[in-house]
């Protein structure tokens, strides 16, 4: 059969030329796959970070680890996220050569930003509010970055986005892209590694996996893991004082506020950031700060080891996690997490002034832990 002609077009009809716009650039996409190959060897340089077991009587049958998450080159867990920062601002054509990146931060994932930035070879301005640490401030310029101080917590998102329009540069924005910049199926993320190093012990899936939530990515990559892989883990959140989450999380509401800054630096939020997914969380737990410094200082006592605040925060849940296991006659693992190295809080949490000042009397807490870990009960009804 013979193909039939086409159609006559009607008098008076035009062809409608095709609208064509390449915007192609061989030498920015040679600079873009140099970056990526240039971040994606830092990881491959880098082993993976140490589950540190933290001593419990041993009758208990319960077993309670640490992810040392400061080990990493910029010494926080923040490296994790700044790296799938960098990577998700690349492969979407955000990230450009000579244009600053421009980050709101109360510290360590500016500490690690400014690490990537340095390596690909770009401008790095961290907003971080006026009360940060000095050694955060110091590590952020030691890296090749600047920081922009704001008196007001609550204006470094705005200050951000102000900056990047003035500049020509891209907002980094950790509080939104943090839970979707990391490939939380596995590629060797913080869950995934938690459960390959716990494949040998006497309890390989954990009863409770403890995440302490500033953005809110860890905690929304270890929940979507857990679910993915079917285990049978509760994923807990604590929150520190003067943030949000928990009531959030408590009430259903999405618009949840705090008045004031979390002393707790890297976690706690004065709103519900998109990156927390309430939904994820199985459980949550108001610390006060009190119990968190004075977490952090058992912690050394017992185990030599000095961390900041926020792995205080989460040391506190997870014995109490602990305390109610063992009160329920059950055996099994938990794991939380050493986010960062005590040297950089020095003047803060590991400082008696410090607490002084802030108003802060740990004695009860720290009390409360010894006398547990010594063998006896959990008894918090006097602290607080």
């Amino acid at each position: 059969m013979r193909d039939r002609a086409p159609a006559p077009r009607p008098p008076g009809t035009a062809v409608r030329a095709t609208r064509d716009v390449d915007r192609s650039d061989p030498e920015l996409r040679r600079w873009v796959h140099e970056a990526i190959r240039l971040v994606k060897a830092d990881a491959n340089r880098s082993a993976d970070t140490h589950l540190l077991s933290f001593p419990l009587p041993a009758r208990w049958g319960i077993d309670l680890y640490l992810k040392d998450e400061s080990t990493h080159p910029t010494g926080s867990l923040k490296h994790r996220l700044a790296r799938s920062l960098f990577l998700h601002g690349l492969c979407n054509g955000w990230i450009r050569p000579d244009r600053p990146v421009i980050e709101a931060s109360s510290g360590s994932t500016a500490v690690s930003e400014a690490y990537f930035a340095h390596l690909i070879g770009v401008p790095f301005i961290a907003v971080v509010p006026r009360s940060t640490s000095a050694e955060k401030t110091r590590l952020i310029e030691f890296h090749g970055g600047r920081c922009h101080l704001v008196d007001d917590p609550g204006a470094v998102y705005r200050e951000s986005a102000r900056l990047a329009e003035e500049t020509g540069g891209h907002y980094m924005d950790q509080f939104t892209h943090a839970e979707r910049a990391t490939d939380w199926r596995g590629n060797n993320n913080i869950a995934e590694s938690i459960f390959a190093q716990l494949a040998l012990e006497r309890h390989p899936v954990p009863a409770w996996i403890v995440a302490t939530a500033g953005t809110g990515g860890t905690s929304a990559t270890i929940a979507r893991y857990v679910r993915w892989m079917r285990y049978d883990t509760g994923v807990c959140v604590a929150d520190p004082e003067n943030s949000c989450f928990f009531d959030g999380w408590v009430s259903g509401d999405p618009d949840a506020t705090s008045a004031g800054a979390s002393r707790i630096e890297g976690i706690g939020r004065p709103r519900m950031e998109p990156s927390f997914l309430p939904g994820a969380v199985d459980r949550m737990m108001k610390v006060p700060d009190a119990a968190s410094v004075a977490a952090v200082r058992v912690l050394a006592e017992v185990t030599g080891r000095r961390a900041g605040g926020s792995t205080g925060t989460g040391l506190w849940a997870a014995l109490r996690i602990v305390a109610g296991l063992r009160a329920a006659g059950r055996q099994g693992s938990v794991v939380t997490l050493l986010c960062d190295p005590g040297d950089r809080y020095l003047d803060r949490y590991h400082s008696d002034e410090w607490t002084l000042r802030q108003g802060l009397d740990i004695e009860p807490y720290r009390a409360v832990m010894r006398a547990f870990l010594d063998g006896g009960p959990w008894e918090e009804g006097g602290v607080g």
